[in-house]
């Protein structure tokens, strides 16, 4: 049974930076993509950054600068954030993809940036 698990969210005073790291498990295949998407109150979950196997990582233009996303060699993703702002305040999730039409997500992890 796959598992992905979130840590390091927070609250953070902005300008700051914060860690988050995910690690799925439950699978000896290596996931095709794995991302973070954040969701905040009363608007719809979006992505942030995605890493696909083969090297591409694609960022949401917001946070294209201040996010970075790193993958080790398997199934555990990192995305560091600096210089956060208070509208990245949301719950960040992590999504693992072994295929088109098979997601696994996170419990997600509150980030909140006050000002």
């Amino acid at each position: 049974q796959v598992q992905v698990v979130e840590s390091g969210g927070g609250l953070v005073q902005a300008g700051g930076s914060l860690r988050l790291s995910c690690a799925a498990s439950g699978t000896t295949f290596t996931f095709n993509s794995m991302g973070w998407y954040r969701q905040a109150p009363g608007k719809q979950r979006e992505l942030v950054a995605v890493n696909r196997r083969g090297g591409s990582t694609d960022y949401a233009d917001s946070v294209k600068g201040r996010f970075a996303l790193s993958r080790d060699a398997r199934n555990t993703v990192y995305l560091q954030m600096n210089s956060l702002k208070p509208e990245d305040t949301a719950v960040y999730y992590c999504r693992a993809s072994l295929g088109p039409m098979t997601h696994y997500w996170g419990q997600g992890t509150q980030v909140t940036v006050s000002s």
